[in-house]
């Protein structure tokens, strides 16, 4: 069957649902764990770095399938990862230090995350010839 069939549209969907379903989980699981803003901050941080290291996997070395990637991008860290509730959290604290505080741990350690997945992916791979952007 070719990418365009209908069947193979619905087992892609049905594979995004199912990382989807698993990430919420495991988000819901650390916010349970953990105080609200630090689980925030955790999720987010850990989601970056995955997401960072499965595109530049797929630059560096090319071990995990557009699908798989799909599955785990579209599906599994889009619903880890809550930018959403970081705005909600920044939006509603009152004091000042705490916002300052809340959106440079988001957004400092999701960068730090980016960089950490960067390396991990150099490390199994040299950059090969995609088309892409090169890092």
């Amino acid at each position: 069957m070719t990418d365009a069939h209908p069947l193979v549209r619905l087992e892609t969907l049905a594979l995004i649902a199912v990382g989807g379903f698993a990430g919420s989980n495991l988000r819901f699981f650390a916010m349970g764990a953990l105080p609200d803003v630090p689980s925030i901050v955790l999720v987010n941080a850990v989601g970056s770095a995955a997401l960072a290291f499965l595109v530049y996997e797929a630059e560096y070395a090319g071990y995990v399938g557009p699908r798989a990637r799909l599955v785990f991008t579209t599906g599994f860290l889009s619903s880890l990862t809550t930018y959403s509730t970081f705005a909600l959290q920044a939006a509603l604290v009152s004091a000042p230090l705490a916002l300052l505080g809340i959106v440079a741990a988001n957004y400092g350690l999701g960068a730090v995350g980016v960089l950490v997945g960067r390396a991990l992916a150099r490390r199994i791979g040299e950059p090969r010839s995609t088309g892409g952007e090169a890092a």
